[in-house]
């Protein structure tokens, strides 16, 4: 399986981005991703913080 280029700090950072205010295609602008892998990541990693997106993916 492909591995990520974002770690899940980088993650759960770009979320936390776009609950502060700041718009969606500002953050995707910035990390360089599109809207559709912003919303993935949305729905997979919404309410979770790094360290448990971390704790996540190691399982």
């Amino acid at each position: 399986m492909k591995r990520s280029q974002f770690t899940e700090v980088q993650v759960a950072y770009a979320l936390r981005q776009a609950e502060a205010g700041m718009a969606v295609m500002d953050v995707c602008r910035s990390l360089c991703i599109s809207e559709a892998t912003f919303y993935i990541w949305r729905k997979k990693y919404g309410d979770l913080g790094a360290s448990e997106v971390r704790r996540l993916r190691q399982l």
